[in-house]
């Protein structure tokens, strides 16, 4: 199999002086001498100018001679080849990839809206050229299914209802997120000869047939999450009063006050409003 071979041509400039030596030095050959010989010449000088190449910097050019792979030009300058090559040219510069947003579905089967943003090169151009039919609808294709694996391998968040036992979700977890989906996509594009740069995912939603029942479902989490914290913080308040009243013994309560206190308690600390006091002007027992 072979691999990329990078060549250094003629120098351009110096090609460059020999066309216009042959090229003028023709004409005023013709015209001093009448001899027709010197249009021989320069019909070699037009074929030798068909030689010549520029090279701009993060360019390429590979080098093709009747179909037979001669080398790539990597190095940017002025050159002359020659002009029997096929010269096909291959930016080596970094490129940005915003794919589609795609509809797929997650780990649990929730359909979800995602997109990735790739930035790529060309590391090889030998595979970029000769491995591949075209390496840049390749970069598309093969990110697209890359996206596509990664969504299924992770479920879009996590929900305390589910059970779930997983630390990574393609909401929460971007690094790690983003270094699986680097992986992968690289791995599928080095066939191409392509470097992988950056991958991440540059959108994410669910769907919208769900994404209005998914956001109560998140919110109605998140209210049972508070709830639970109110509930804990206001246990601790009434165990606390409870035990300051007994050891400090501001009063004496029997088993029947100190459960009418908790619950009033536990109704104030743990209500949606504040409490409306009432005065009581009888005793205890009233």
């Amino acid at each position: 199999m072979e691999q990329e071979k990078i060549i250094t041509p003629a120098n351009g400039y110096l090609m460059l002086f020999v066309f216009f030596i042959m090229f003028f030095g023709s004409i005023i050959g013709i015209f001093i001498t009448g001899n027709l010989l010197f249009a021989i010449s320069i019909l070699i000088a037009v074929f030798i100018a068909s030689g010549f190449i520029m090279v701009q910097p993060n360019n390429s050019r590979v080098l093709l001679l009747f179909g037979k792979y001669v080398g790539t030009i990597n190095k940017n300058g002025f050159y002359w080849v020659i002009p029997f090559y096929t010269k096909k040219k291959i930016s080596l510069r970094a490129s940005n990839f915003d794919s589609e947003r795609l509809k797929v579905n997650d780990k649990l089967g929730n359909p979800i809206m995602i997109s990735t943003i790739l930035v790529w090169r060309v590391k090889d151009t030998y595979k970029a050229a000769f491995d591949v039919d075209d390496f840049e609808n390749f970069v598309k294709v093969q990110t697209d299914a890359a996206v596509r694996k990664l969504a299924s391998m992770y479920p879009y968040d996590n929900f305390a209802d589910e059970g779930l036992t997983e630390d990574i979700t393609l909401r929460s977890s971007v690094n790690e997120v983003s270094e699986a989906l680097e992986k992968e996509i690289d791995e599928r594009l080095s066939i191409a000869g392509i470097e992988v740069l950056e991958a991440r995912i540059g959108y994410l939603a669910y769907a919208q047939e769900i994404a209005n029942a998914m956001l109560k479902r998140q919110q109605a989490t998140a209210i049972v999450a508070a709830r639970h914290k109110i509930v804990e913080g206001a246990v601790s308040m009434v165990e606390m009063a409870l035990e300051e009243l007994g050891k400090k013994q501001i009063v004496n309560l029997d088993e029947d006050r100190k459960a009418a206190m908790v619950s009033n308690l536990m109704v104030i600390l743990c209500g949606d409003k504040d409490a409306s006091p009432v005065l009581n002007t009888g005793t205890l027992n009233h």
